[in-house]
């Protein structure tokens, strides 16, 4: 045990020779904290420099990592011979130790959040369930629990706030209708200065920030410094903006007469594991936020599950939007670590408080409350998939209630752009980020000539064609079907299904398995159709479909994802066969290829577009020449 009084960070004799007793090998770090449990574990192709970069206050990193140092009192080091060797080896310590600081909490999605693209030279405002982290300087605010009053909030700020309204201009050369009515500054012809344009994203981040009555104050200021210039159209914009902001504010239900103070009031409520953590926002006697988490999560307590949401949560924040006063519902570990963490953030004092009595306590029991009310309601969903996949599982005679469902359709017009659709269910619910979708290749199908069953073939085969593979090299495939995969092994990173379902009758059933034979799968993989006509269930090895209810529930969830699958199908049909007639507009123009088609397209989104272009415009393409720029512009101008 180290016998150190004070962390590295703070003894630099200490931290120098610990240092300096790393060697530059590729191989694993283990922290320690002054009661030598681990807080993390990583791994690096130089040891000795990737530990001396979380001491060096000039690195770029995270606040929670920063958080960390500070408790860091001894480092440990594990030699490999590789880097490859380094990374197993990390992987299996993570999942035998399990470190604090390596341990994440997984929002499963419930909640939106709302992005600002920061990264742009004109920022977008959009809604978005994924919180990705392809730009720093992006800022995401949520997750919020209610999406119809964030949708309500977004659309009041876009009629009073001029904003960029397309992620892609509409025309190549002019504005569109919404610059007309005030709606857009001009982003697409650049019409507004990128710096003016950041001015007025700041005053709505100021909204999503918890800061409302600052904008008021800001506005408020501008209207009569306008007024008294005698600028009384500028004047008047900024008065409609203050009456926007007014009447998002009448849509927040609670106050409470202590206006003088901000706070954050968290509350809590869980049962078998699932967390179900709220975040009310309270500015100015207001609530201006209500923010929700969802966890599924067994290997902690409820004390680290709330310092987790806090050490996570605030560490994506900027120091504005970190009020002066946390309430929480009950006492967590390392307290004072944490509000010295805040305050440094904050650039003054946080305190966290657990209140035990009077108005305070009571906002905490109001939250905990609003919580426990959203685990029922999620409880009463998970519940009745739950019920669906049994039933499904007891129809089927499945050993197992189905975790990943697949389901697959083919669309298409007498054989005209012939696409299938791959759509994944999980424990009942869309996983949309599994979708796939396929363009059909096979030459025997064409136009005026159309083959479903080939095309399920086809879709099925290179679906499963990696699977296949895999075993041929050995993979025990029953070991999928047992197993709790890990994430942090490679190898065993599985898309692999519980359940395909065909749309289609015994035909369509009949080529899928004829595919998974080829593949030396049929035997390994869980496989039915359901029939459009009367909704009826094929399995392998029944010429007669299944007895079942219409309104049994197992066969209800097989519908919906059969109709997830149509819809999905018929959507990428759709944009292909409008791209494809796009195209043959354009074939009929002399000297004009399927290379100057993709070149035009490419750059004026539209055939639209296109007619309305100048001869200029169009010969400004690299490829293309003044020559057919003339000759594309006279078949539009006949």
């Amino acid at each position: 045990m180290n016998e150190s009084s004070k962390p590295l960070i703070s003894d630099d004799i200490k931290l120098k020779n610990v240092i300096s007793s790393i060697p530059t090998d590729p191989g694993c770090y283990l922290m320690r904290d002054k009661d030598y449990n681990l807080l993390y574990i990583g791994k690096s192709k130089s040891l000795r420099s990737r530990v001396r970069s979380y001491f060096n206050l000039t690195s770029d990193l995270s606040p929670r990592i920063l958080l960390m140092v500070r408790q860091v009192y001894d480092i440990e080091c594990i030699i490999t011979d590789s880097d490859s060797e380094a990374l197993n080896l990390e992987s299996n310590l993570i999942k035998e130790h399990q470190p604090y600081f390596n341990i994440l909490l997984k929002d499963d999605k419930k909640y939106p959040y709302l992005c600002i693209t920061w990264s742009e030279k004109y920022p977008r405002i959009y809604i978005t369930r994924k919180r990705r982290t392809r730009n720093k300087k992006d800022r995401y605010y949520g997750p919020y629990v209610d999406v119809t009053s964030l949708r309500t909030t977004l659309s009041i700020i876009k009629k009073y706030f001029p904003l960029r309204q397309r992620a892609i201009p509409l025309y190549k050369d002019r504005t569109c209708l919404n610059y007309s009515i005030n709606r857009c500054p001009g982003v697409c012809q650049q019409l507004i200065a990128p710096e003016d344009y950041h001015n007025t994203i700041s005053k709505v981040a100021m909204i999503f920030q918890g800061r409302p009555e600052e904008l008021l104050d800001i506005l408020r200021s501008q209207m009569e410094d306008y007024s008294n210039r005698l600028e009384y159209e500028k004047a008047a914009l900024i008065r409609d903006q203050l009456k926007g902001i007014e009447q998002i504010s009448q849509s927040q239900k609670v106050t409470i007469p202590d206006s003088s103070v901000s706070r954050d009031v968290i509350g809590f409520s869980s049962e078998n594991n699932i967390y179900c953590i709220q975040l009310f926002q309270m500015r100015a006697g207001k609530l201006v936020g209500r923010l929700g988490f969802v966890y599924d999560i067994s290997s902690l307590s409820d004390q680290l599950v709330i310092q987790k949401v806090i050490e996570e949560y605030y560490s994506n924040l900027d120091s504005l939007e970190i009020p002066p006063e946390i309430l929480l519902p009950l006492d967590i570990s390392n307290i004072a670590l944490i509000q010295e963490w805040l305050s440094e953030i904050r650039g003054s004092l946080v305190k966290i408080i657990t209140p035990k009595r009077n108005q305070k306590a009571d906002l905490v029991g109001m939250v905990t409350k609003n919580a426990r009310i959203e685990l029922e309601r999620i409880k009463e969903g998970q519940a009745r998939n739950i019920q669906e996949l049994e039933d499904l599982a007891e129809v089927l005679d499945l050993p197992t209630r189905p975790k990943r469902i697949e389901g697959y359709d083919i669309s298409h017009i007498q054989g005209t752009n012939v696409v299938g659709s791959q759509v994944v269910f999980i424990n009942g619910i869309p996983a949309k980020q599994h979708y796939r979708r396929y363009s059909i290749k096979s030459s025997s199908i064409f136009s005026g000539h159309s083959d479903d069953f080939m095309s399920i073939t086809e879709v099925i085969r290179r679906r499963f064609r990696r699977w296949s593979r895999y075993k041929k090299e050995g993979l025990d495939l029953t070991r999928l079907k047992t197993t709790n995969l890990s994430s942090l092994d490679p190898i065993l990173i599985s898309d692999w299904p519980d359940l395909v379902m065909i749309d289609g009758g015994k035909g369509q059933l009949k080529a899928a398995i004829e595919a998974l034979r080829e593949l030396d799968l049929d035997t390994d993989i869980n496989i039915c159709s359901l029939a459009k006509r009367n909704e009826e269930i094929y399995i392998p090895g029944n010429h007669e479909s299944l007895s079942t209810d219409k309104d049994q529930i197992g066969l209800l969830l097989l519908r919906r994802l059969r109709d997830e699958a149509h819809r999905f199908a018929l959507s990428f049909h759709r944009q292909k066969r409008t791209l494809s007639m796009k195209r043959s507009q354009l074939i009929d123009i002399p000297g004009v290829g399927p290379k100057r088609i993709k070149l035009l397209l490419s750059h004026f989104k539209s055939v639209q577009a296109i007619q309305l272009a100048t001869v200029d415009n169009i010969a400004s393409i690299p490829g293309l020449g003044i020559d057919t720029a003339n000759t594309i512009w006279n078949y539009f101008h006949s």
